[in-house]
């Protein structure tokens, strides 16, 4: 059978005006489609499971009930349990951020005072005017940014929607997920679909690396930093342990922004070395579990998408069609990934790369 290569220039246009509608309907459709976005990613993400489950000899429907219902209970579980932790922690970090000012002002102090004693009158006066201009863009910043996310809250992640709305959503795609890519593969035009379905089964392996093996990486740290920063003694070690991990799935700003945060707390709530020493002892054993066990193993060489790429991906998203666009950037970015191999392949493998220049 034939395979019409994709980028002709009738089929490249019929393809961009499907890209082009489909983010024009994502940006007014952006306000409702949260629970739908997140009910399709579970259920992604859950699918190995029920087939898994059919191939032991359990039917799809019950076992998609079960899968439905112990992954709801494990959420629920997680929720009553940490929710009441982590909301001790922030109240009491909240509380002590007086204190730890006072402590980090304390040792930083005498450095300051010896650089003003060294430095000329201009000099200081114009640290102290910056300093002062940086103190009030951060405050600026750090306000408007609250306001954006309470807004959002409101305007786009409805929580009784996700509650309701997603296992729901969720369901039905696990019970009918095989169904629908069946489907799906009949609607492909029959000269295109070999080389459509091995661009869908590269897409497929770098979402999978990432929703489900990051997002178990991702589980792990969480649970590592978590633990290990709470037995350490950290204040808000579980909550700063938790976001380390849930921040993994971005190569190195995870792991570097938990590090900090944990020494700079560390530092100022410890009078001794002990503990700052086994804060970072924790980012130390976890980095080397990550880089040694469990991104080996989980994750391997499925994703294909470079850090750069997958920080620019998820500022973009976020930027345009904000928390919707972060769930959706990095399989949007997965796809266009696929595609950019593709389109070079196919020019490298085409006269314009390989044909002489004219002689002269």
């Amino acid at each position: 059978m034939s395979t019409e290569p994709l980028f002709q220039s009738r089929t490249l246009r019929g393809w961009l005006i499907a890209v082009v509608v489909f983010f024009v309907a994502l940006y007014f459709l952006r306000g409702v489609l949260l629970p739908f976005v997140a009910g399709f990613a579970l259920a992604y993400f859950l699918d190995p499971i029920a087939d898994k489950l059919e191939r032991a000899g359990m039917h799809r429907i019950p076992a998609v009930v079960a899968i439905t219902l112990g992954f709801l209970l494990v959420v629920v579980g997680l929720v009553i349990v940490l929710v009441p932790v982590i909301q001790s922690q922030v109240v009491a970090l909240i509380e002590n951020a007086p204190g730890y000012a006072n402590r980090a002002w304390a040792a930083i102090s005498p450095h300051v005072d010896w650089l003003i004693a060294h430095l000329p009158q201009e000099q200081v006066k114009s640290i102290e005017g910056s300093a002062g201009n940086f103190a009030g863009g951060a405050v600026d910043w750090v306000g408007g940014f609250v306001k954006g996310v309470l807004k959002q809250s409101f305007a786009v992640i409805n929580v009784l929607s996700l509650l309701i709305i997603t296992p729901v959503v969720t369901f039905y795609l696990l019970r009918d997920w095989d169904h629908m890519v069946v489907r799906i593969d009949s609607w492909l035009p029959r000269a295109q679909a070999p080389l459509i379905r091995s661009m869908a089964r590269d897409i497929d392996r770098t979402l999978a690396g990432f929703l489900r093996g990051q997002a178990t990486v991702c589980l792990c740290l969480a649970t590592i930093y978590g633990g290990g920063l709470s037995l350490v003694g950290l204040e808000a070690g579980l909550l700063v342990g938790i976001g380390t991990g849930m921040l993994s799935f971005i190569p190195y700003v995870g792991s570097i922004t938990g590090f900090v945060i944990s020494m700079i707390l560390a530092l100022v709530q410890f009078p001794d070395w002990q503990h700052v020493a086994g804060v970072a002892a924790v980012f130390g054993v976890g980095q080397t579990l990550e880089g040694y066990f469990l991104t080996p193993k989980l994750v391997g060489n499925r994703v294909g998408l470079h850090p750069v790429w997958v920080l620019f991906a998820l500022l973009a998203g976020g930027t345009l069609f904000g928390f919707l666009g972060i769930l959706v950037a990095l399989p949007v970015a997965a796809v266009i990934g696929v595609l950019v191999r593709y389109g070079l392949r196919h020019y490298l493998a085409s006269p314009a790369y390989s044909s002489e220049p004219p002689p002269q």
